[in-house]
């Protein structure tokens, strides 16, 4: 996860999730080889980037997320039910919470049996000032709570009551959030900017041992409430490159290997897993790719080209070429993971359907003496987004006979972020992390403006961050109607319009959903994915 001031920006596509994190080892290491000295029962885990801050008011990079996700607990977590179905059960608390009849107030009752790494307990209060400190603070996510959230008070030693300013039907879902963790008041203060990055103390079955720029080691909390860690703790190590950590794994250096290797470091170890007796484990992510299309800049201006760019669009091709089948083609900013998700670019425009593309291009005034020349950005340092670029360069060439031309640019991606919402770009490959699972935090982000006109654009809101500067009213109705519906069912119906608005407007061309690998030597066991974040938990591993 990104930001820029206090929103989050997107994450530059082609990247696709290139950029997450965790780190390895206070072990011995041959330098970047990664020959790390086990001990005992403690796993040693790799990957490529940092871990930005421990801070949950302040850590906004899925890097950190998964450090603290670790570490520290929420209220609430999601879990498969016997049917395979996510369902949200407590982890904190101890019941779901109970909603005012103005779906206001939420009261919810948490554990008494529960204390902080440094042995302070934990109560109500603890987790009050808990997401205080997270709202006040001033960090990067804090407006995930913003002025979202109102009043939060213990009204029991053990009752938490949270007063919303105005319904929200996924703030359950919300409080899954890892830097929502309870974390001990003794080790914390609020205040605009008061932040302590190299620490953690939480509740979690791990305790933050030593932490370096590229070695954090998680050591088991003895007191821990819940059931004990399969393991003795985890050394992480950060490897300089990609070929590194593939190198440290083939050659036993590592027990598992997780975020990130590039798709033909995934493929070969995936055909050497039967061999080498490797374990593979994957799960579809909730990163979305897509790109995005500024309407108020020609020739994007012009609806036809929009749609038109939507039909020439093959998603199977580009995730045969660029990703070996590591991805899933997209045909909603929603994923398929939800039941308001509806695959409406399949269904309206199809995979490199030039034939329709050719039609609206006409209708719109282009033709081989006049082509549609499309800039199309990525980052510099994405592999895929040049990829990706370069097969719809070659297939527009071949398909549509001189009448569209497509060139790739790239940027560095630092600069990306500072020119993305002044308009400079007129499409961009972009990657999404969820903040949290629920269908309202891939349409929000996408949709909203705050002030803006048809004519004129979104001139303050999420669309012009995003960089698509899309305007429409009936956008701004859905998105809040959908935010109060208490009906499942209902709101459904509202989400399903939005999408319907996307595909017949196409401020977004939504692509590829993303999968997540993680890889494990034989002797490990208990290595799982997230569903619903991409996170890896620890505690389940052993060996």
């Amino acid at each position: 996860m990104r930001g820029f001031g206090k929103r989050r920006w997107p994450t530059l596509a082609a990247i696709l999730s290139f950029c997450i994190v965790l780190v390895v080892s206070c072990q011995q290491l041959d330098s970047d080889r990664g020959q790390v000295n086990a001990v005992g029962d403690r796993i040693r885990l790799g990957t490529t980037a940092q871990i930005v801050t421990l801070d949950p008011a302040d850590a906004y990079e899925q890097s950190s997320m998964m450090a603290i996700a670790n570490l520290g607990e929420t209220l609430y977590r999601y879990e498969l039910d016997d049917e395979d179905q996510l369902i949200l059960v407590p982890t904190l608390a101890t019941d779901l919470p109970r909603l005012s009849d103005d779906e206001l107030t939420y009261t919810i009752p948490v554990r008494e049996d529960v204390v902080f790494h440094d042995g302070t307990p934990f109560d109500a209060e603890a987790m009050a000032f808990s997401l205080r400190r997270f709202r006040d603070n001033g960090g990067r996510a804090s407006f995930l709570l913003g002025d979202l959230l109102g009043d939060i008070e213990a009204t029991g030693e053990y009752e938490l009551t949270l007063t919303l300013n105005y319904p929200f039907a996924g703030f359950t879902a919300l409080l899954t959030f890892p830097g929502l963790c309870a974390i001990s008041p003794a080790a914390y203060e609020i205040g605009e900017g008061q932040f302590f990055p190299s620490q953690f103390v939480g509740t979690g079955p791990y305790r933050l041992g030593t932490y370096g720029s590229d070695s954090v080691s998680f050591e088991i909390f003895p007191d821990y409430w819940g059931d004990a860690p399969k393991n003795q703790g985890i050394d992480m190590r950060r490897f300089s490159s990609q070929a590194n950590l593939y190198n440290a794994f083939l050659t036993g250096g590592v027990d598992v290997a997780y975020q990130q290797l590039d798709p033909d470091q995934i493929r070969s170890l995936e055909d050497l897993a039967p061999e080498r007796g490797f374990k593979v484990v994957e799960a579809e992510s909730t990163t979305i790719s897509y790109l995005v299309l500024n309407v108020n800049q020609p020739p994007f201006d012009q609806l036809e080209v929009r749609q038109a760019l939507a039909a020439i669009m093959d998603r199977p091709l580009l995730n045969e070429r660029v990703f070996y089948d590591q991805a899933e083609p997209l045909y909603s900013l929603i994923p398929p993971a939800f039941e308001s998700h509806r695959p409406l670019f399949a269904e309206r425009y199809g995979d490199g359907n030039f034939e329709k593309a050719r039609a609206l291009l006409q209708e719109a005034g282009f033709s081989a003496e006049r082509p549609l020349v499309v800039d199309m950005w990525f980052p510099s340092s994405s592999v895929p987004g040049r990829l990706g670029a370069t097969i719809l360069q070659a297939l527009t060439e071949r398909d549509l006979e001189g009448l569209v031309t497509i060139e790739p640019r790239s940027v560095e991606a630092a600069t990306a972020y500072g020119y993305l919402d002044k308009g400079v770009y007129p499409t961009f490959l972009l990657s999404w992390y969820a903040d949290f699972f629920d269908p309202d935090n891939y349409v929000k982000p996408f949709l909203e403006c705050q002030e803006g006109s048809p004519e004129s654009g979104c001139r303050l809101g999420e669309t012009q961050y995003h960089g698509s500067f899309f305007y429409d009213s009936r956008a701004n109705e859905l998105l809040q109607a959908q935010r109060q519906a208490s009906d499942p069912l209902f709101r459904d119906r509202l989400l399903v319009e939005l999408q319907e608005i996307v595909v017949e407007q196409v401020p977004y061309i939504p692509l590829w959903q993303n999968k997540d690998y993680a890889f494990a030597q034989g002797e490990i066991s208990g290595v799982t994915l997230s569903k619903t974040q991409q996170v890896l938990p620890f505690a389940s591993i052993g060996r």
